[in-house]
């Protein structure tokens, strides 16, 4: 197991990365909120994680359909089809 999570913290370093800086963006804003700090300083805060985690989603969408789905476009039909729907659900969309 120990072997799995050195493989994806190198596919997934830049995201880990960003994650641990959300995580002390997050706890930032918590801090803020409990000294009722001024209200829209904690949204722009809170509109900073939002774009933080907009980016990591990202990253990992375009990693996604640049090696799981290309992969899967070369393996067979059924395989194929599951990434497609995968996808159709990510982004809500009807089949």
């Amino acid at each position: 197991m120990q072997m799995q999570e050195q493989q994806l913290a190198l596919r997934h370093g830049e995201e880990l990365a960003r994650l641990g800086r959300i995580a002390g963006q997050v706890a930032g804003i918590r801090k803020m909120i409990e000294e009722e700090r001024y209200c829209m300083d904690i949204l722009v805060q809170l509109k900073a994680v939002r774009a933080a985690l907009k980016k990591v989603e990202g990253n990992i969408l375009r990693r996604h359909m640049n090696h799981c789905v290309v992969q899967a476009l070369g393996g067979g039909q059924q395989e194929a089809e599951q990434k497609v729907a995968e996808l159709q659900k990510y982004f809500q969309i009807d089949s």
